[in-house]
């Protein structure tokens, strides 16, 4: 699924010693005794155990302890925290969106984790960022994400793709005839509709010399964000998207529009890899499309991670099962059975890794992309960015008056729910 919300350069750095990778922080003797008998409980992603039972394992026979995994929806797990946490019931080690880091750590969910540079620097750059706040670590990438290509090869061959979005809408304009289609996104979403903001000079937040972010900077309107959306309102106003790709029950609109060889191509990510396996789509992945400026489409890098729980009476050994499971040799695994492409920089040359097509497109694709930012001044962008863009999509209003009333809304919100802090 799409991480962030509802979901810097990757992985092509050079190679780290697998020997290296494996390792984590060194423990004693006496800290393996001492922790004879305990029993952690680890959350970990719906469907997804089969990728660490391995690892489990391992760990339980190396440390002597229990080690209880409970599938949940890892979009979800930090709700449940804020309840099971307090009452005992909770988790020592989590699976959760990057983009929550920030909000938890600002809650006192989480529990920093002190861990190694060596260690640190076995995982990409966006990756690794996306767990830092005030420059601190609160978690280890598991797996990362983004949004891709996916075009129907019985509709359209890999030669014949447009090598830009506007070339897709020329492409569109022949081929849309309101029952079929040629290329859909959702771009009533801020998700989707940044990769081509972005690329015209738009962003969410603005940022400090340190690299952090700015929440009191806000470029969702600015002249390069108000041009991207000018584009996207063309593939509306003009027919080439159905009217009920707009709204929540967009997806499932755009995703039935594929399966049934009604649309040439969409944009969307590797959690839709297995349905349209199973439905006999003959699809292809690619990277996203340039635009007419010659910058690419970015998109939002999703991080999946493993966070130690503030509630967590085995601090420790949780700290050194996170980092167990996220190291090169478990990252492997774990991607040969849930195919989650890891954050581990090593890993990207991997041929049994690089062999996936899905697994190349969304590296390439990480080269033209960012993390969705991890403060909690995030949760304030999503609704009133997402309703300007219905709003430009239905024709209700021009890109910039919609646009100016986004980046309004969400000052006046950032300002009374987070100025205190």
């Amino acid at each position: 699924m799409k991480m962030a919300k509802k979901c810097s350069l990757f992985m092509l750095c050079a190679a780290v010693s697998l020997s290296l990778a494996a390792c984590g922080p060194k423990e004693s003797s006496s800290a393996k005794s001492s922790s004879k008998g305990s029993e952690l409980v680890v959350w970990e992603d719906k469907e997804k155990s089969i990728g660490i039972k391995d690892a489990v394992a391992a760990f339980e026979k190396e440390h002597d302890v229990k080690v209880k995994v409970v599938e949940k929806p890892y979009a979800k797990q930090i709700e449940d925290l804020r309840m099971d946490g307090p009452a005992g019931t909770g988790p020592d080690v989590l699976t959760m969106p990057g983009d929550q880091i920030g909000t938890a750590v600002t809650e006192g969910l989480l529990k920093e984790l002190h861990v190694k540079k060596d260690v640190q620097s076995l995982y990409t750059d966006a990756s690794i960022q996306s767990q830092m706040v005030d420059q601190k670590l609160y978690g280890l990438p598991k797996a990362v994400e983004t949004t891709v290509l996916f075009y129907n090869k019985d509709l359209i061959s890999e030669k014949e793709l447009p090598k830009t979005l506007e070339e897709w809408y020329d492409y569109s304009k022949k081929t849309a005839n309101g029952s079929k289609f040629g290329f859909l996104a959702l771009f009533d979403q801020i998700y989707y509709a940044e990769s081509v903001m972005s690329g015209y000079g738009g962003y969410i937040f603005g940022k400090a010399k340190d690299g952090s972010y700015n929440p009191s900077d806000i470029g969702i309107n600015n002249e390069g964000a108000v041009k991207g959306a000018a584009l996207i309102q063309k593939f509306y106003k003009d027919g080439l998207f159905p009217a009920g790709i707009i709204g929540e029950q967009g997806i499932n609109v755009l995703e039935s529009l594929f399966t049934e060889g009604k649309a040439a191509a969409i944009i969307s990510g590797p959690w839709n890899v297995e349905a349209f396996s199973k439905a006999g789509i003959n699809y292809g992945i690619t990277k996203l499309p340039k635009l007419e400026n010659g910058k690419n489409m970015s998109s939002f890098i999703g991080v999946k991670s493993y966070n130690v729980s503030a509630f967590s009476k085995n601090e420790e050994l949780a700290q050194e099962l996170a980092v167990f499971l996220a190291n090169e040799k478990n990252s492997k695994t774990r991607y040969e059975e849930t195919k989650e492409v890891p954050a581990v920089k090593s890993l990207a040359n991997d041929q049994a890794i690089m062999k996936s097509e899905a697994a190349r497109a969304v590296t390439e694709q990480s080269r033209f992309s960012e993390p969705t930012p991890n403060i909690p001044e995030m949760n304030e962008i999503w609704t009133p960015a997402d309703s300007a863009l219905q709003t430009v999509a239905t024709g209700k209003a021009d890109p910039k008056q919609a646009l100016d009333q986004a980046a309004e809304t969400a000052k006046g919100q950032i300002k009374a729910k987070h100025s205190g802090k």
